[in-house]
């Protein structure tokens, strides 16, 4: 269940916010080495592509998405799912990887190069799986992110039953609070945009300069337990 990051050497790559236009879309181009995507995700930043074949697009949304793990919103319902199924941590990320991928899924966009950048961040400890399981041991829901100090950095999830990624995020946020000292303070889950769904689990909007006002402290906490091998 996790390993010590590796630490990687510069990018090639330079991110400037003060260089950014007033648009989500702040920049096209670069690679998705692992130390690229670190320093973005430390930047502010995020790669998704617009196509299959056109160059990398890079992201920092005016109005981001967040959620405060204090504030994660768990409904009657959504408890009595978390009693139904299973969660575990890292134990399939590249299925979990995949399902995400799936271009069956309404709005795919994650390719085949996304997936091989995020499978090696995994491999360097650096992105994290958390997984839903029904009774018979189906996988059937979880998400997968980028986890630098206190800063989780979620990219997908997806599910094939009721509330399955649902009860993934809840199992994150227990993780990322597992140390009493953390509980609400320096952790972040980054959700990109809000959306109503986000929204009724209690992500809220920062604006830019906000989130990135908080960058520097999330990015250098030290990181949760659950990450952590001592």
């Amino acid at each position: 269940m996790g390993c010590v990051p590796v630490q990687l050497p510069p990018p090639r790559w330079g991110f400037d916010p003060t260089a950014w236009p007033p648009d989500d879309a702040v920049a096209v181009g670069a690679d998705l080495e692992p130390a690229t995507l670190l320093a973005a995700y430390r930047s502010g930043l995020f790669p998704m592509p617009l196509d299959e074949v056109g160059p990398m697009v890079w992201w920092s949304p005016q109005s981001r998405g967040v959620l405060r793990p204090d504030r994660l919103r768990v409904s009657r319902s959504l408890r009595q799912a978390t009693r139904r199924y299973e969660t575990r941590v890292d134990t399939d990320f590249d299925r979990v990887l995949g399902a995400c991928a799936d271009r069956r899924r309404p709005g795919a966009w994650i390719s085949m190069p996304m997936q091989r950048a995020y499978g090696r961040l995994h491999a360097l400890g650096w992105a994290h799986s958390v997984e839903t399981y029904d009774p018979a041991g189906g996988l059937v829901g979880g998400l997968y992110g980028v986890s630098i100090g206190g800063l989780f950095a979620g990219e997908s999830m997806f599910h094939h039953a009721r509330d399955a990624s649902k009860v993934a995020l809840v199992a994150l946020v227990e993780l990322l609070c597992d140390d009493a000292a953390a509980r609400g303070a320096r952790r972040l889950v980054d959700v990109q945009w809000q959306t109503p769904h986000l929204s009724s689990l209690g992500a809220e909007e920062l604006d830019r300069t906000a989130y990135l006002a908080q960058l520097p402290d999330l990015v250098d906490a030290p990181l949760p337990a659950t990450w952590r091998v001592d």
